[in-house]
Order: C-alpha cells, then sequence, then structure tokens
C-alpha cells in the first residue's frame, strides 16, 4: 500500500523482489498486506499528515511564483519571495530528512539514506540490548515488584468469591487437559514400574520385621490380642453344646453315654476357666507367650534367612505380574474417575474444600504482614533469577524477531508508529523556514540596502 505522497523528479523505476534462495521460505510481500483495524486506522492519519505537509510545500511553491513574478512592480512582495524561498527550503530539507530515514529519497540511493531498511538488524540489536540494559535489570525488576506489593493485591483477589471460583475453575480446566494428554497405559505403565520398584525390588522381611519390632516393643499388639482373646471367651460361653459334642465324638465307642456327658461338662468348664482367666489376667503365661512368639517372629523376619525367604515367596504369591497390573490400572482409575468427577462437579467435596483454601490464604496474604513479605521476598528472588539468568535470551527474542522482519515490512510498520508525529517536523521545518528566511532577507536588506 502506497502511501507517501512526496514531490518526486522522476517515476521511480518498479521494484522486484530479490530471488528467494532454494529451500527458504518466501517472504510476505509488503505491498497489500492486509492491515489491521488499528494499522489501517494509522496509515489513514499518516497520510493526512503528508498531504498537509505537501499542500503547505505546494502552497510556499505557488506563493514564491506569483511574489517573484511581481516582486519588481510591488517591492514588498520581496519579503513574501523570501519568506515563500525559506519555506521551500525548510519544507524540501526536512522532507529529505524524514524520507531518508524510511526509504532512498525519490528512489536515489544517496549514502546515509534509506537507515531504516538498511540498519533493521542493527537496530533490533541496538533495541534488545537497550531493553536488556534498562528494563531486564535484576534491580530494577525486584524494585518495581516491591513497589507493586504483588502478595497483598494477590490476596484482594483471592480472597474475594470471584478469584477463588477462578482459581477453581482454571485448576479444573488444567486438570481436564491434563488427563486429555496424559495416556492411560502410559501412566499405567509409570505406576506399575514404582510399584515393582519400590515394592516389589526391595525384600519384604526385614522392613516389615523392623516394623513388628516396633510395633511389638511399643506393645500396640496388645489391643488385637485382648480382642481376640475376648472374641474366643465370648464364643466358649456360648458353645457349651459345641464343646460337648465335640468331646462326645472323639470319645471311644464303649465309653458310655453318660460319661461322654459328665467328660464334656467338665472339658467345657474347664476351656472356659481358662478363657476366662487369659481374659482378665494381663500377665498370664499364653500373653507372656504370645509376646515371645511375636518378637521372635519379628526378629526372625528380618536375620532369619529362610523365614526372609518364606516371605519373598508369600509376596510372589500375593503379587504377580497379573496383580501388579491390575493394582495399576485400578489405581490409575480411582484417581482419574475421583478427580475428573470433582472437579466438574461445582458443589464437590473437592472443589468446595480448595475453594475454601484459596479464600483463607488470600485473606492471609492481606491480615498477615510476615507471610505477605515472605510471598513478596520470594517472588522478588524468583524474578530477578529469572532475570539474571534469562535476560539474553529475553532482549534476544527483540532481536531475533527484528531480524526476521522484511526491511520494507520493518520499515512501514516503524514509520505506522512514527509516520504521523514526523510530518509535523515537515510542517515546522515549511514554518520555521519561512520566518528564518524572512528575517534573513529583512537583515540583509537592512544592513545591505
Amino acid at each position: 500500500m502506497q502511501v507517501n505522497s512526496e514531490p518526486t523528479a522522476r517515476e521511480s523505476p518498479p521494484r522486484t523482489a530479490p530471488p528467494v534462495p532454494e529451500g527458504a521460505k518466501p517472504r510476505p510481500a509488503v505491498v497489500g498486506h492486509q492491515l489491521s483495524a488499528g494499522d489501517a486506522e494509522k496509515a489513514a492519519a499518516l497520510r493526512k499528515m503528508k498531504m498537509l505537509a505537501l499542500g503547505l510545500l505546494i502552497a510556499m511553491a505557488v506563493v514564491f511564483v506569483f511574489a517573484f513574478a511581481l516582486q519588481e512592480e510591488y517591492p514588498w512582495l520581496q519579503y513574501v519571495r523570501a519568506a515563500a524561498e525559506g519555506g521551500m527550503v525548510g519544507a524540501l530539507a526536512d522532507w529529505f530528512a524524514v524520507t531518508a530515514l524510511f526509504k532512498y529519497p525519490v528512489g536515489i540511493k544517496i549514502p546515509h539514506t534509506a537507515i531504516i531498511p538498511r540498519r533493521k538488524d542493527q537496530i533490533g540489536a541496538s533495541l534488545g540490548e537497550f531493553v536488556e540494559t534498562n528494563f531486564l535489570s535484576e534491580q530494577v525488576v525486584q524494585d518495581k515488584l516491591a513497589s507493586v506489593n504483588i502478595a497483598r493485591r494477590a490476596g484482594e483477589w483471592l480472597s474475594a468469591p470471584g478469584g477463588a471460583d477462578r482459581v477453581a475453575k482454571e485448576g479444573a480446566a488444567v486438570i481436564r487437559g491434563a488427563f486429555k494428554v496424559l495416556n492411560d497405559d502410559d501412566v499405567q505403565a509409570v505406576i506399575e514400574g514404582m510399584v515393582r520398584k519400590h515394592l516389589l525390588t526391595p525384600p519384604w522381611g526385614p522392613p516389615v520385621g523392623r516394623l513388628a519390632e516396633r510395633i511389638f516393643h511399643d506393645g500396640h499388639h496388645h489391643t488385637l490380642v485382648d480382642l481376640l482373646v475376648d472374641r474366643a471367651a465370648d464364643w466358649v460361653d456360648e458353645n457349651h453344646e459345641t464343646v460337648s459334642r465335640l468331646v462326645s465324638d472323639r470319645s471311644p465307642t464303649w465309653v458310655p453315654q453318660f460319661v461322654d456327658g459328665l467328660v464334656g461338662d467338665k472339658v467345657y468348664v474347664e476351656i472356659l476357666k481358662f478363657a476366662r482367666a487369659v481374659q482378665s489376667d494381663p500377665n498370664h503365661q499364653v500373653r507372656q507367650q504370645i509376646d515371645k512368639y511375636l518378637n521372635d517372629l519379628a526378629q526372625d523376619l528380618q536375620h532369619d534367612p529362610r523365614m526372609i525367604a518364606r516371605a519373598e515367596d508369600v509376596k510372589a504369591q500375593v503379587l504377580g505380574d497379573p496383580e501388579v497390573r491390575e493394582l495399576a490400572s485400578r489405581t490409575w482409575g480411582t484417581v482419574k474417575n475421583a478427580l475428573l468427577g470433582a472437579v466438574d462437579d461445582p458443589d464437590s467435596e473437592l472443589t468446595v474444600k480448595f475453594k475454601a483454601a484459596v479464600r483463607d490464604f488470600g485473606s492471609r496474604l492481606v491480615n498477615d504482614p510476615e507471610l505477605a513479605g515472605k510471598v513478596n521476598t520470594w517472588i522478588g528472588d524468583a524474578a530477578g533469577y529469572l532475570v539474571k539468568t534469562y535476560r539474553s535470551d529475553i532482549a534476544g527474542v527483540i532481536t531475533d524477531t527484528v531480524g526476521r522482519w522484511d526491511a520494507e515490512e520493518t520499515s512501514q510498520k516503524i514509520e505506522l508508529q512514527v509516520g504521523k508525529d514526523l510530518q509535523f517536523i515537515r510542517i515546522n521545518g515549511t514554518v520555521v523556514g519561512s520566518l528564518a528566511g524572512l528575517l534573513i532577507f529583512t537583515v540583509a536588506h537592512l544592513i545591505f540596502g
């Protein structure tokens, strides 16, 4: 899109695009490329200012022609001619200066013109260096963050109902997106690998033995022993006939039936008496024997090779390959379904508690200066580290981006942004040149008559 309206001494030869190297992507054409609404508005304003500056130059030229032609008849027109002459000189000089920034004036490759297209890469590098030096400074970033007090602002936003809801909504979107990206088979393989590495590969005997030793040493097993003894005593108390029948079924056939009854009753009474004794006496010999057996078992699991081997056999039987795969599948399926169900339901317990936690954290950031200070310090240190470590890479984005731009497109982009203001230079040059020309002519006329 041609937007310049400068005076030309001759038509410039049509420009042809440079050949594109084989294998390289052609640069997008600048002429006729689609402008955004904002750029189109700036281009229209630029054309308007160029027409205004050109109109002033033409007006000065017309005034100069008439004043020059009639100055013999009307001597006072010499002052008008001098002013118009100075205005034309100022307008042309400033037109040349402004045009030289973006292109070759009237298509002539005059040295030190078309500065932006020719020095595009150097401008990009200088701009990147300027940003890196003056904006991506560790101290500048930390001072700015300290003045903003991010922790308090974040706390005020998080403590508001809308903030917690927004965080929960975005968090749910992240979780759903993660589950879409993750492959179920891959996750199950990872879980299965972790189970094998941390659960199956290490021997079970020694760690189980150490855990059991601590439990038995602290007496935590006594509650279980009490439960078993109580259940056994209650069972004996409630099953008199069962005990008597067991005795009679095992007695010789030649023993009279009434004798079986007497023996059965005696056995039942003795068993019940024994169970009640174990139940009531915490230091009963049976309890001591149970403690001794359990402690010996804990030691054997840690130090007896045969017991350790038996534990490994049990492990292999309980968790073989099919069982491990099924465990991984069930684990992942349960976690996935639970999380998806929770994040999709705004009234789920997980969502409600998460929102409450977010609001509580926001309130603490607002009301707890110590916590807010720690958060601000952490943010400042993190930002300072990122800037210090990656400042060159960040600034390099500017240099690389400008380097990839087409020279003419770069010139047009910059002209659209600042060209309107630069046209005021031409207008001011016209006015200042007119005044300067009039002043010089007047002073010379007064001195030399």
